[in-house]
Formats: structure tokens, C-alpha cells, sequence
């Protein structure tokens, strides 16, 4: 897992799929903390415009760029869908945040050739 988290950590572009509604949420430390690691970040939710001074999308199809990684930090029902769409898009890693990630999201993304990595905080991974 360690070789799969750092590929991940090398790619460019993150779409951040969870809550901002506060600084405290998880997904809004994982965007600042990505930026500040020199990381275009692309945060996604449906109720919100704006976070940190960038466009916040609907959905991650309404990002008008390719992504390399989604940073997924939503229950585990909503994950599977999610990751349904990152599949659409053609996004081939998903970082499935702990408590995001369920068996049934770990076993689309196998069956779908899409590199995983879960039970791993992304905030730690970048403190090392």
C-alpha cells in the first residue's frame, strides 16, 4: 500500500468530494493541506459555490478538467455512488477517506480497474 499511496501523492489533481461547511471538517483540512503541498485541488458539493477562493462543483462531471485522483470523504452509501461517476469521468485512483470507504466501494473499484487506497488518512500521508 505504501508504493500505491505514494502514486497517489505524486499526481497533480485532486477533486475533494465532502463537506466544507466548516474549517474543522475533514474535507476542508484535506483541500487546504493538498494546496498547500502544491496540489490543484477541486472541491465537490452540491450545496456550495465557493470554498477557499475556488469553484465549488455539483458534481465531480462539472469539473471541466481531468482529475488524477478523487479524495472521496462522504459516507459509505453515497462513496459507492460517487465513485460510479469518478468512473464516468475517467478518474482511475480513489482515496477512500476513513469511514468513507465500505466493502462494496473497495470491490467497484477492483472490478473496475481503479486503484484504491483506504483506511489511510490523506492528512497523515502528507506529514511524512
Amino acid at each position: 500500500m505504501e508504493d500505491l499511496v505514494r502514486d497517489f501523492l505524486r499526481q497533480k489533481r485532486f477533486a475533494i468530494i465532502g463537506s466544507f461547511s466548516s474549517k474543522e471538517k475533514f474535507a476542508y483540512r484535506i483541500l487546504v493541506d493538498l494546496m498547500k503541498k502544491g496540489h490543484e485541488v477541486f472541491p465537490v458539493n452540491p450545496r456550495l459555490s465557493e470554498v477557499e477562493g475556488r469553484p465549488c462543483y455539483k458534481t465531480i462531471s462539472d469539473i471541466p478538467y481531468s482529475v488524477d485522483v478523487a479524495n472521496i470523504v462522504t459516507p459509505p452509501l453515497v462513496t459507492e455512488n460517487i465513485l460510479k461517476e469518478c468512473l464516468q469521468k475517467g478518474i482511475k485512483r480513489a482515496w477512500l477517506q476513513p469511514g468513507a470507504e465500505s466493502q462494496a466501494a473497495i470491490k467497484f473499484c477492483h472490478d473496475n480497474d481503479m486503484k484504491v487506497v483506504h483506511d489511510i488518512c490523506v492528512m497523515l500521508e502528507l506529514l511524512k
